[in-house]
């Protein structure tokens, strides 16, 4: 890691200043000491302004500063509910993946140079200002020769080796943080940054959105309501994604909608039924179905776009997710509590009186409450709450389905109120559940048992041998961990110091009064008492500390 760190020595440089600059926000937030402070309104380089910035967006802004890599860092974090407050992913949600556009000429030998042929031999026309600009790619739009309208996003040069280089810096931060901060171990930041890196570098293949939108297509091809765009694989790289160019109203504009006739409350409950069964029956969903995403066509039809984000759900998740809200509806704390520790929630040793404590006062408030009234998005926050208070942790795939079940109904709610999202999820939750306790299900299960069960059977024999064999010859050793240990530890260390220096500070005032009396060299009369002042404050600030220690400490 040190050679690591030289390398990268100007980037850390440059993080370490940015970070030094909005760093401060972050202690005088903590103190409550912002209307003191002139930096913390704009003197360090960012905008003037007379009301004070605030924690949170003194490190958006610090991520906006550092680049693509944390920008894109930023977003990822404001879906995670589960590690950050609403203060902080409302604000990290702000953050605008956008950038000023690179020359044509660079993006067009990059097209050149991937395609294997010159731009005209591609496309009929190609418009070369960008419609969007963002710090990982370019998006143009074109025709092909057959007339078709696409648009070709365009990797920026040079983007992968920076990222790459963010990239190793962030492991290395997360494993100093590890080892500095108690709660960065607690919440395995060097496992997030793993995450993180996996995420980013599936976002900057083309390649893998590309298979992603054919993958959505094929689960909604017998679904005429929903258009996924077509891929042209002749004209699609790891760097260069051509696809079908979608038109039409963005689904935030209401009056837009209202004058093309469109009706907004069965869009609504299109919208809302096409995001259910991402989640519950094809366990592949778009992880970032903000209204930017939707295009609602003149017949109606709803276009979605964007596929570089998506999130994976398996049979055993979903039924899992459906017994949650299950749990929730029948006011059954422990059914909720087992749901919780199953999907994963627990990284470390959890208080299940507590936990199940909270569930129960969370599922308290809908006691009674109709199913059409319960709103599923604060049903998530709530839960949220709880995964935070405790130090839980979801994995990614359920961080990323939180995040995108409140999204949907807030989309669903701006269009058209009185639709309830919990309702059209209900059938869903009821197949599941049927699926989950079918005959078919129960004997494929017995199968699979049987035949671990004679695996080990078979394997049994061998393995208690080996530990036999271990035991006898003295190579078996039981490691032990003492839990909530950290207090006792603390304590004696605390107590081994006070009496080093009670040590110290005897032998100290021993020697003084020794060199007093027997030790008396050449001008010893014009330097005694300079020697004898000095050694006196030392052993009486020493005594005066371990006096006052004691005493504080009360024990």
């Amino acid at each position: 890691m040190g050679r690591s760190k030289n390398s990268h020595f100007n980037r850390y440089s440059q993080i370490a200043n940015i970070v030094a600059r909005h760093g401060l926000g972050y202690f005088v937030g903590i103190l409550g000491l912002e209307r003191f402070v002139p930096f913390h309104q704009g003197l360090l380089g960012h905008s003037r302004r007379t009301e004070p910035y605030t924690q949170p967006e003194h490190i958006r802004m610090a991520f906006e500063e550092l680049g693509p890599t944390f920008i894109k860092l930023g977003q990822i974090l404001s879906t995670r509910a589960d590690l950050l407050t609403p203060e902080y992913q409302a604000e990290f949600a702000k953050l605008q993946d956008q950038a000023l556009p690179v020359l044509t000429n660079a993006m067009e030998d990059i097209l050149a140079e991937e395609l294997g042929k010159p731009i005209n031999a591609v496309f009929a026309t190609f418009d070369p200002t960008p419609i969007a600009a963002a710090s990982i790619g370019q998006v143009y739009t074109a025709t092909l020769h057959d007339g078709t309208e696409v648009v070709v996003k365009v990797r920026r040069p040079g983007i992968v080796e920076q990222v790459e280089e963010d990239l190793e810096i962030l492991q290395n931060l997360a494993v100093s943080a590890s080892y500095r901060w108690e709660l960065a171990k607690q919440y395995d930041v060097i496992g997030l940054a793993q995450e993180f890196a996996q995420t980013l570098r599936s976002e900057l293949d083309y390649l893998r959105e590309g298979r992603n939108a054919e993958r959505f297509a094929k689960n909604f091809a017998h679904n005429p309501n929903v258009h996924i765009p077509r891929i042209f694989w002749e004209s699609t790289t790891s760097r260069v994604l051509t696809m079908e160019r979608i038109r039409g109203i963005k689904v935030s504009d209401l009056s837009a909608l209202n004058a093309a006739g469109i009706n907004r409350k069965t869009l609504a409950e299109q919208i809302a039924q096409l995001n259910l069964q991402m989640v519950f029956e094809d366990g592949f969903f778009h992880a970032d179905p903000h209204p930017g995403n939707f295009f609602i066509e003149p017949n109606g039809r709803i276009g979605l776009i964007d596929f570089g984000m998506v999130g994976n759900l398996d049979a055993n998740t979903q039924e899992h997710l459906a017994a949650i809200l299950l749990a929730v509806i029948s006011q059954d704390a422990n059914r909720l509590v087992d749901a919780f520790l199953e999907l994963g929630f627990a990284q470390q040793t959890v208080d299940r009186t507590l936990l199940r404590r909270d569930l129960q006062y969370l599922v308290s408030h809908y006691y009674g409450q109709p199913l059409g009234e319960i709103a599923i998005g604060k049903i998530l926050n709530e839960m949220l709450d709880v995964v935070r208070r405790h130090h839980l942790q979801l994995p990614s795939n359920l961080g990323l389905f939180f995040k995108a079940g409140i999204i949907n109904e807030g989309v669903v709610a701006h269009l058209d109120p009185s639709v309830s999202v919990t309702a059209l999820l209900m059938p869903y939750v009821e197949k599941l559940l049927l699926r989950q306790y079918s005959p078919t299900l129960w004997a494929q299960r017995l199968s699979e048992a049987s035949l671990y069960a004679t695996q080990w059977g078979v394997e049994l024999p061998r393995k208690l041998k080996y530990i036999v064999g271990e035991l006898e010859r003295g190579n078996l050793r039981i490691n032990t961990q003492l839990t909530n240990g950290e207090p006792i530890v603390r304590r004696f260390e605390r107590f081994t110091n006070r009496i080093v220096l009670s040590i110290i500070t005897a032998a100290l005032i021993n020697s003084l009064a020794v060199l007093m009396l027997i030790y008396h060299p050449a001008n010893w009369e014009k330097w005694a008492g300079y020697f004898f002042t000095v050694g006196f404050i030392a052993a009486s600030t020493f005594g005066i500390y371990l006096i006052w220690s004691t005493l504080r400490s009360k024990h």
